[in-house]
């Protein structure tokens, strides 16, 4: 059965603030290392400092390929995981605000890296490049009507 998938936009509106918010926590990190840079630095020797941006560099590569696995995953079940009692479509709509929380959290922890490093003493161009990677990993990941469609129509077919 096909959804008509206009009324469901409506609910991507929890997603998308979900997004949102933690987006605005990354401008946050950016915001206080600006405001704040000298009160919170505490700077580690160089030696320590590369081998910690090396650790994190590793992560957060490893990151993106395990958020679109877990992401992958997390949307087949959605489709296919037995449900009882709510309606097909707040089902689809709990499940998929899940998977963007997941999602999101996973490439938000990018960003923090940026902001441990500058606190660790290291430049800007490190919070800028793990900034950048998080706000990248957020745009691949953002809430997607299709993909929610989808979900919908599995769930609605099943019953």
């Amino acid at each position: 059965m096909r959804v008509n998938p206009e009324p469901l936009k409506a609910d991507l509106i929890f997603p998308w603030i979900i997004q949102g918010i933690l987006l605005s926590t990354l401008f946050i990190f950016v915001g206080t290392c600006f405001i704040y840079g000298d009160q919170i630095k505490q700077t580690l020797p160089e030696d320590q400092r590369l081998v910690i941006r090396s650790i994190f560099y590793v992560i957060a590569i490893v990151t993106f390929p395990m958020t679109n696995l877990i992401r992958h995953i997390q949307l087949r079940l959605n489709q296919t995981m037995p449900f009882s009692g709510l309606p097909a479509r707040s089902m689809a709509k709990n499940r998929y605000l899940i998977t963007i929380f997941v999602s999101m959290s996973l490439i938000e922890s990018i960003g923090i890296f940026g902001f441990i490093m500058y606190i660790i003493g290291d430049t800007t161009n490190s919070l800028f490049i793990f900034t950048g990677l998080a706000v990248l990993g957020m745009f691949l990941y953002r809430p997607k009507l299709n993909e929610y469609t989808r979900i919908v129509e599995a769930l609605t077919n099943e019953t």
